[in-house]
């Protein structure tokens, strides 16, 4: 009998060595969202010595270098403007039409702790990268790399590109890009998990059955710098009339509003007769809405409930996106503050506009969240298509920046 309880005993801590020795050799969510973006994993994760390899280490610099020019040119100058013109933001953020773009959400609303991001693409998976092969590895690299440089160009991703790149190998979906983002952003990822809501927006995570017409999402604690935990939602969701309506989105988003709303290189879809609802949705829920011209069209700025502050230059649609000119917006941005950033299909500085609308107090008196002065801008130039700005280091193959390509519906 003793002999039988000795020999289960034993058993049973070999299994639990085991157990754990498996742990010990699956990485952290953290360290492969590290390992991604091209950051050192911690010194005992099983990813460590992936870094070794010299495709990691191109990949590295590679991505060393394209965020270092990114905050230089782009985020910090955004962060400066956003602490100059935001006064209290809400705790939650709202970025209808975002693709995985977390970059851009955080560094105009860095002190948000519930972002809430939502598009078509699908979350997709990353799988244990050390059960990849050395080849596999590299390919998932490079797969990472070319599905973000429209947006480490433009400041936005290109749908149709995307359609395809987070497609590629295994490692699919907006799911390693959030990571990425995360990561070069200064946050540690905590956990990833499967989030699905049904159609009253009641919320259920892996094992339980949401039902029909499930919106499917994930679900991603992390904390920054300071120490506070924060939540980033991505679901894929059709965001038509249609798609709304048959979906508890909405109404997830309901028990966090009121909100602080991003609207970027949005194909103009909010100017159309089938996004109706969402449109509603972000002006009765947003305390503030920084967009650009493809985002609210003006004329659904009620003056008695908006106070509106142009920066920049409102030059019109790019060439992809004919029929969309305003000519209010036109007038509004003649006493435009000027910005040091540029963002949207017009991303270089001088031809970009950013609109904010702060949403003014019940009694209607003016709200104090931003000023705005009367200076006006100089007459738009002709309009020109985007070109990818200067070169922003070693590319893994010579055609790794691709072109844009028109159509509506294409850009994002």
């Amino acid at each position: 009998m003793l002999h039988c309880l000795r020999t289960a005993t034993l058993a049973t801590v070999m299994l639990l060595a085991a157990v754990a020795a498996v742990r010990a050799q699956t990485a952290t969510a953290d360290d492969t969202a590290k390992f991604l973006a091209g950051m050192m994993p911690s010194a005992d994760s099983p990813l460590a010595p992936l870094t070794k390899d010299p495709a990691w280490q191109r990949h590295a610099k590679f991505f060393d270098t394209a965020f270092g020019q990114l905050e230089q040119r782009q985020l910090s100058r955004i962060r400066a403007w956003a602490d100059t013109n935001l006064a209290a933001p809400k705790p939650t953020m709202f970025y209808m039409f975002s693709g995985p773009d977390f970059l851009y959400a955080n560094a105009f609303y860095s002190r948000a702790s519930t972002y809430v991001l939502s598009a078509l693409e699908p979350v997709g998976s990353v799988p244990d990268l050390t059960r990849l092969s050395r080849g596999g590895v590299a390919s998932a690299l490079y797969n990472v790399e070319r599905s973000l440089s429209s947006i480490l160009s433009f400041s936005f991703f290109i749908t149709k590109d995307m359609k395809t790149d987070l497609q590629a190998g295994q490692i699919s979906g907006t799911l390693p890009i959030l990571y990425v983002f995360l990561a070069r952003s200064g946050m540690t990822v905590n956990s990833a998990s499967p989030i699905s809501l049904d159609d009253r927006g009641a919320a259920y995570f892996a094992g339980e059955n949401p039902g029909p017409n499930a919106v499917r999402g994930v679900r991603i604690i992390f904390t920054g710098s300071d120490g506070q935990e924060k939540t980033l939602y991505y679901f894929s969701t059709d965001l038509s009339n249609s798609g709304v309506k048959a979906s508890g989105f909405l109404k997830f988003c309901e028990t966090l509003a009121p909100g602080n709303s991003l609207i970027k290189s949005a194909s103009y879809l909010l100017h159309s007769g089938n996004f109706t609802t969402v449109r509603n949705f972000l002006l009765n829920n947003s305390a503030t809405i920084i967009q650009d011209d493809s985002g609210i069209p003006l004329g659904y700025y009620s003056t008695r409930k908006w106070r509106l502050f142009p920066f920049g230059r409102y030059l019109g649609p790019i060439d992809e996106f004919p029929g969309r000119y305003q000519e209010s917006y036109a007038a509004l941005f003649r006493r435009a503050q000027p910005i040091d950033f540029g963002i949207g299909y017009r991303w270089r500085t001088p031809e970009t506009n950013v609109l904010l609308a702060v949403r003014l107090p019940g009694d209607g008196s003016p709200a104090i969240d931003a000023t705005a002065s009367a200076e006006a801008s100089p007459p738009p130039p002709r309009p020109r298509r985007p070109r990818p700005p200067a070169d922003i280091g070693p590319r893994p193959q010579p055609d790794f920046w691709p072109q844009p390509r028109g159509g509506f519906f294409f850009w994002r």
